[in-house]
C-alpha cells in the first residue's frame, strides 16, 4: 500500500504472483496418492479438489483444512458436462489470479479423461502463470494389476466408449482394447446415478462385427475404499444391453488373434544388426 512518503507505492513488495500444481488422488485415495501429491496439497494457500468418495474427501480435507474446497457442485443434473468443467478452471484460475499457490486434485489419474485439469494449465501458462501435473493412479493402472495384463506383451489401444462408435475408430485386434466410460455410452450430460443407455445396441453392434458374438470381454470396476474388492465380470458384446453398469465401468477387450508378422522387416533387422556387429563398433 503506498503511503503519504511513497505516494506511488515504489518501494511497495512486489505482489504475490500465484501457480498451479494439478495432483492426481489415485483411484483408492488411501494408499493411492502419492507423497508428492500429499506434500503440495498441504502447502498451497488453496486445494480445489474433485473426487468420488467422502472417504478421499476427508483425507485432503485433513490434509488441509482452511484452504481445501470442493469442486463438485460445479455439475448440474442434466446439463453438458463441458459447462461443469468450465466452471472448474474459471475457479482454478480466480485463485491464481488472487495470487495463490493453488493445487488441483483430481480422483484417479490428473490428466486421464480430466479435461478440466489440461484446460487449466493451459489458461493458466497463458496468463503468464507457472502450472504443472504431477502423475497419479489411474483405472487403467488398477485394471492392468486386478486383471493380470501387461501392454508390452500384446500393446493396449485406448478410447472413451462414445468417441470409439462416433469416429469410425479402427481396431487391431492383435492387440487389447480399452474403453473407458462404458456407463455413460451415449451421454454427455450430467446425471445423479446410473444412465438408462438406450443406443448401447451401437456398440454392441460394432463390438459384434469387430469380435463376433462370443468374444470374451471383462467389465472393471476398480476398488475405491479400502477392504473392498474390485468389480470384475466376464461378459460377451450383448451382455452389455443387460448388466448393471456403473458410471466408473471401464470394458476390456483381449486380443483376438495373433499378430502377423513382418517377415521382411524381421530378416533385415537381423542382417543390420548382423553387419553392425562384424563392424567391431561395439
Amino acid at each position: 500500500m503506498a503511503d503519504r512518503d511513497d505516494p506511488f507505492g515504489a518501494n511497495d513488495p512486489p505482489a504475490r504472483r500465484g501457480s498451479l500444481v494439478i495432483v492426481g488422488t489415485g483411484i483408492r485415495t488411501v494408499g493411492q496418492m502419492t507423497t508428492e501429491a500429499v506434500a503440495w496439497i498441504k502447502r498451497a494457500d488453496t486445494v480445489l479438489y474433485l473426487v468420488g468418495d467422502p472417504i478421499a474427501e476427508g483425507a485432503i480435507r485433513s490434509l488441509n483444512p482452511e484452504g481445501a474446497r470442493s469442486l463438485a457442485d460445479t455439475y448440474v443434473a442434466d446439463k453438458d458436462r463441458t459447462d461443469a468443467y468450465g466452471g472448474m478452471v474459471d475457479r482454478i484460475l480466480a485463485c491464481l489470479r488472487a495470487g495463490d499457490l493453488t493445487c488441483a486434485a483430481f480422483y484417479g489419474h490428473p490428466g486421464v479423461f480430466v479435461s478440466p485439469a489440461h484446460e487449466a494449465i493451459r489458461r493458466a501458462r497463458a496468463e503468464g502463470f507457472e502450472a504443472r501435473m504431477l502423475p497419479g493412479i489411474s483405472a487403467e493402472d488398477c485394471l492392468f494389476a486386478d486383471l493380470g495384463v501387461d501392454p508390452g506383451i500384446h500393446g493396449c489401444q485406448s478410447f472413451e466408449a462414445t468417441d470409439f462408435v462416433l469416429n469410425r475408430r479402427s481396431v487391431d485386434t492383435s492387440s487389447a482394447v480399452v474403453l473407458w466410460q462404458i456407463g455413460i455410452f451415449g451421454f454427455a450430460t450430467h446425471k445423479q446415478g446410473s444412465y438408462a443407455l438406450p443406443a448401447m445396441s451401437l456398440l454392441v453392434e460394432k463390438l459384434e462385427r469387430i469380435y463376433g458374438p462370443a468374444h470374451a470381454m471383462y467389465l472393471y470396476d476398480a476398488a475405491v475404499l479400502p477392504g473392498c474388492e474390485s468389480i470384475i465380470r466376464q461378459i460377451v458384446a450383448a451382455d452389455l444391453m443387460s448388466e448393471p453398469l456403473s458410471i466408473a465401468y471401464t470394458l476390456y477387450v483381449p486380443p483376438s488373434r495373433v499378430a502377423d508378422p513382418d517377415m521382411d522387416a524381421y530378416n533385415r533387422m537381423v542382417a543390420l544388426n548382423a553387419a553392425y556387429k562384424e563392424s567391431g563398433e561395439e
